[in-house]
């Protein structure tokens, strides 16, 4: 199984695939521990059988991660596709679910340029206004002062990735900033990128 990074293509299927095989990995383990006991002792009445318990928690706890990822369906191909033509110079993510106190949202793709940030989703009723104003506030927090405007047309945000893309260069200028110490090689719009997937599922 090929590794998918975070915010690439294909990252919910492979992280359900993933997560699927650590749950059972994890739940063997304990079973295994508490049939060996048993095969050995005879009984289950025996410390193992405790032991096995106690280790099916984090075997619980990947289960859990796994039902929220298998909650998600991956981003239609087409739609990537076409993203993908209008990327340019951009930093984009993709498959992007981000969570919060009070509601979850998918993302199919956030684009990044300057102080501009925009995304697309398909998935959100109503207002997108709660979203973005998570990521910039998030964002904020972190030191970057941007535009956050997330679209629910395709078109749209096709045509915005386009105009990013051709005054991409006015766009950063005169943004003065000051490289992490923790991630030196990566760039401004980078960071930004970095900080989005940080937040997301």
């Amino acid at each position: 199984m090929k590794k998918v990074n975070k915010g690439d293509y294909g990252y919910i299927r492979y992280e359900k695939k993933k997560r699927l095989l650590i749950t059972v990995a994890l739940f063997l383990i304990p079973l295994a521990a508490f049939l060996a006991a048993f095969l050995i002792t005879g009984t289950k009445k025996n410390i193992i059988t405790v032991i096995a318990m106690v280790g099916c928690l984090p075997a619980c706890r990947a289960l859990v991660n796994m039902i929220m990822m298998w909650m998600q369906k991956s981003m239609d191909k087409k739609v990537y596709k076409k993203i993908r033509e209008h990327e340019g110079n951009l930093e984009v993510t993709y498959e992007t679910y981000l969570t919060t106190y009070e509601k979850s949202v998918f993302v199919e793709s956030f684009a990044i340029c300057g102080n501009k940030v925009i995304g697309y989703t398909s998935h959100m009723d109503g207002s997108t206004q709660f979203i973005e104003d998570h990521v910039r506030g998030i964002l904020k927090q972190n030191g970057y002062k941007v535009e956050v405007k997330v679209f629910k047309e395709l078109k749209t945000y096709l045509e915005r990735m386009d105009y990013l893309n051709a005054h991409k260069q006015e766009l950063e200028q005169n943004i003065s900033f000051k490289p992490d110490e923790r991630y030196p090689d990566l760039s401004r719009d980078q960071l930004i990128k970095h900080t989005i997937l940080a937040i997301s599922l």
